[in-house]
């Protein structure tokens, strides 16, 4: 694996492998990487044949109250772990390769209505921060493929609705979430949790699946199902942001006809913010 902090060298990097007839993907992380970021990179290597990987912790994406300063950053271990995937290049810019005019001074990408609401009303300007570096980490590499995880399943429609929007021609796959045994999503934010959160924290993959479970059963969107599972969430100690079910398609409000869900949560405990989510599709059923 070839690692290289520059944008002319990693755009060297993808025109030899292009020259060789090689179909590109890429993986964009801010690194810390665990299992579910691996798994990315081997869904990326079944679709590609030239795999380029970006660690790059984005300060355009964190509010002045995150924890940027404070985020989780393992350069060496993620090295390996990406070497030991079969990662072909690693792309490991500083904030003035991304942002050579400065922050304040970069364009940014903007994406209406899936942004919306949800952790965009919780972060704001998160969403827009995400786009813009996404955008320019598309156009940097210009793959045929970027695989991004469902786990951050706004993230994913907004993704994928700019792409649309934009004409893009790059295939976004989407890989399924990885999970620890207990349930609980893999995240690089897991390792701020205490014993005591840890082991409080799949509760709210239990929610989830009690939701999905009441939809499949009644067919729809029960609201007292909806208030249980945000008074456990709340009773078993967590800050709760939101319990949402939404049309899994565009993520607006559900409506009678809906036959494809997604149940989004975010929620934190102690200095930790955690989200997840699950999607029913009642027409499997059909």
């Amino acid at each position: 694996m070839q690692t290289v902090d520059t944008v002319s060298a990693l755009r060297a990097l993808v025109t030899r492998a292009r020259s060789e007839n090689k179909k590109v993907a890429l993986v964009a992380t801010m690194g810390n990487l665990h299992e579910g970021h691996i798994a990315l990179v081997h869904w990326a290597r079944q679709r590609a044949d030239y795999v380029v990987a970006s660690i790059f912790v984005n300060p355009l994406q964190f509010g002045a109250s995150e924890d940027l300063a404070g985020y989780p950053r393992t350069p060496e271990a993620d090295r390996e772990k990406l070497v030991d995937a079969g990662c072909d290049a690693l792309f490991v810019p500083a904030v003035e390769q991304i942002y050579p005019e400065g922050m304040l001074n970069q364009a940014i990408v903007s994406v209406p209505n899936v942004s919306e609401g949800l952790c965009g009303a919780a972060r704001p300007g998160h969403f827009d921060g995400m786009a813009t570096v996404v955008v320019k980490l598309l156009n940097i590499v210009q793959p045929n493929v970027a695989v991004f995880g469902e786990k951050d399943y706004q993230q994913l429609a907004v993704i994928r609705s700019m792409a649309r929007d934009l004409n893009m021609t790059v295939d976004i796959v989407a890989a399924p979430t990885i999970r620890a045994p207990d349930g609980l999503a893999l995240s690089s934010r897991n390792g701020y949790l205490t014993d005591r959160e840890r082991a409080i924290a799949p509760v709210l993959y239990a929610c989830l699946q009690q939701m999905a479970a009441s939809i499949q059963v009644e067919g729809r969107v029960a609201e007292g199902q909806l208030m249980e599972c945000r008074r456990r969430i709340s009773d078993a100690g967590f800050q709760l942001e939101y319990f949402e079910v939404r049309n899994a398609q565009n993520l607006n409000p559900v409506t009678s006809t809906d036959t494809h869900f997604v149940i989004l949560v975010a929620a934190r405990i102690g200095k930790t913010r955690l989200i997840d989510n699950l999607t029913v599709d009642l027409r499997l059923g059909d």
